[in-house]
């Protein structure tokens, strides 16, 4: 009979996972009592390990805000996770290179990434939460599943820290230079490529109506959440794929290219 959730027990098992991105039977099958707030707090637990290890959380991720795969994953929320100093690389000249080892199953994700300048507000004013936001940056970010054949449900994504892997930031732009930003964000085009070849395009519309509706969304939850800390000034925030999730593996090169807002597109190269 399954049996509840250890949180000590399956922060410690997310630890051996996270260094050898190696893959288990789903969590929710093996703890029946094993909600998306028992996940979370198996991930808090998580998180205090890797602090005591010395990582650095430097923002957050918000996952599934993207409603078109909502169906295809049997996930139908979004979730949010910790990026760390040593998850986050920043592009030079629009590229990067990103290591795979120890990630399991990585599939990459093109994303709309706000730098914080101040704690945003609990409302859905885009005009008040850009106020709170100091650049915006296009994001690629690499999730992983440690479940074998990406099968899970909205539980093993909060424990397992919203299957964030790793976040390749792109030019930060003030928001300052951005005119009716608010208004942009939901028009945003995204083109994803593999090599030469196109493989899927979104729109920012894709996430839950706009990136800054992600931004509220990841508020609204985290002040709902007793232990899970505010967003503070100097956080970056990455709001979820504009298109599907697609597996990479060493060797691959992916790039974007955006339309809709003056934001550079990324060259990314997996090892």
């Amino acid at each position: 009979m399954a049996k509840g959730p250890d949180t000590e027990a399956l922060a410690q098992e997310l630890l051996a996972l996270q260094e050898t991105g190696g893959t288990v039977a789903p969590f929710s099958e093996r703890y029946a009592q094993l909600s998306a707030a028992a996940g979370y707090a198996a991930a808090t637990r998580l998180h205090a390990l890797r602090v005591a290890r010395g990582w650095r959380p430097v923002g957050r991720k918000i996952g599934f805000t993207n409603r078109t795969i909502w169906p295809r994953y049997g996930v139908f929320e979004p979730m949010w996770g910790t990026v760390y100093d040593r998850t986050l690389i920043t592009a030079q000249g629009g590229s990067a290179t990103v290591p795979l080892a120890g990630l399991a199953q990585p599939r990459i994700e093109p994303e709309i990434c706000f730098g914080l300048r101040a704690t945003p507000p609990v409302t859905h004013d885009g005009e008040a939460l850009l106020g709170a936001i100091e650049w915006v940056a296009h994001a690629v970010e690499i999730v992983q599943c440690h479940h074998p054949g990406w099968q899970l449900k909205i539980a093993d994504c909060t424990a397992d820290n919203g299957l964030h892997g790793r976040l390749v930031l792109g030019t930060r732009v003030p928001v300052r230079e951005l005119p009716d930003l608010a208004g942009r964000l939901p028009a945003l085009e995204v083109e994803l490529r593999k090599g030469g070849t196109i493989v899927d395009r979104g729109r920012g519309v894709n996430v839950l109506g706009s990136p800054l509706e992600a931004l509220a969304f990841l508020v609204e939850v985290l002040a709902r959440q007793s232990a899970a800390p505010a967003l503070s000034p100097g956080e970056i925030v990455t709001t979820g794929t504009l298109t599907d999730a697609h597996p990479v593996v060493p060797g691959d090169r992916w790039s974007t290219a955006l339309a809709g807002l003056p934001l550079p597109g990324l060259v990314v190269d997996f090892t």
